[in-house]
């Protein structure tokens, strides 16, 4: 293990004193300094669980399949909660970001408080890569993206989920874009300004949607009518087994995220990749029918 990985489980690890007791025995363990960012629950659920209103270990890993899932998991912790009381081989999990997803889209892992634990989202392409919102500014993830071709854009889908964007941008010379309407402080930091609620086709792959509600100036982007990040503004819910937006955490105006949701039913997508929720894979009818329920839900 390298002096790197080393650092790394002594200086972003759980707290063994401030362990849950609703984990169960063994070596993993959360801490009570968990946010319930749900970020562990997606990556390892075989591992951990909610319990209460927060994440705990409800299994120990039985495999190294399972051992590498909960390593990524504690590598991704935006709050430092997961740790480990024996050795683990960590190296690989610290180097196992951007995760590929599909084709060309990877999860950055790395989350960041500063973001509530917010996914993020690595495109690589010829054109050049973009970041969608921003992961924490950490060495192994640095050093894997510049390994992909490093960044040439950063799309900021709303003011939540912007972390570490300012080391990015600077480290890669990347441009950024976002809505006025949510730049606020960042606005002398912001390359391409998108404003109103008329689509934008930024190239031939990428075309950007405002969809207010969660924030006033709140943006989904669609890449090649198959991937739609869509941040803060629509997820998929095991709850409901279908999509999902919630007037609880729409910080702007209610009504108008119901319109921007509906709003999709004007595209084609096979892929929601969300900021704060779940991500799902479905067929495009599939995806279509998640929708309209969700629609119907949120209409009520």
């Amino acid at each position: 293990m390298t002096i790197w990985s080393y650092l790394f489980i002594f200086s972003f690890m759980a707290l063994i004193r401030l362990s849950r007791p609703e984990n169960v025995p063994g070596d993993f363990f959360v801490d009570s300094s968990c946010i319930d960012c749900d970020q562990c629950r997606q990556i390892a659920p075989d591992t951990f669980s909610q319990v209460g209103d927060q994440a705990a270990v409800y299994l120990q890993p039985t495999d190294r399949k399972a051992e590498f899932s909960a390593l990524k998991a504690l590598v991704t912790c935006p709050t430092a909660s997961i740790g480990v009381t024996a050795e683990h081989p960590i190296q690989e999990a610290v180097h196992a970001f951007p995760d590929l997803i599909e084709d060309d889209v990877y999860f950055c892992g790395y989350a960041s408080e500063s973001s509530f634990g917010a996914s993020s989202y690595l495109i690589v392409r010829p054109e050049g890569n973009v970041l969608v919102d921003s992961p924490r500014f950490a060495k192994p993830l640095v050093k894997q993206v510049e390994a992909l071709g490093g960044i040439s854009e950063i799309f900021l889908t709303h003011k939540d989920d912007v972390a570490d964007h300012d080391q990015w941008a600077a480290h890669f010379h990347a441009k950024r874009l976002m809505h006025q309407e949510d730049a606020g402080r960042l606005r002398s930091k912001i390359d391409h300004f998108i404003g109103g609620e008329a689509d934008v086709v930024f190239d031939d792959a990428f075309r950007i949607i405002p969809t207010p509600g969660h924030t006033r100036g709140h943006l989904n982007f669609l890449y090649r009518n198959k991937f739609l990040f869509t941040g803060d503004h629509l997820w998929w819910s095991p709850h409901y087994r279908s999509l999902n937006a919630s007037r609880s955490v729409c910080w702007y105006s209610w009504p108008e995220q119901v319109q921007s949701v509906k709003k999709l039913r004007d595209y084609s997508f096979e892929w929601i990749l969300p900021g704060h929720g779940r991500r799902i894979n479905a067929t495009k009818s599939q995806m279509s029918e998640y929708l309209n329920e969700c629609i119907d839900r949120i209409s009520l």
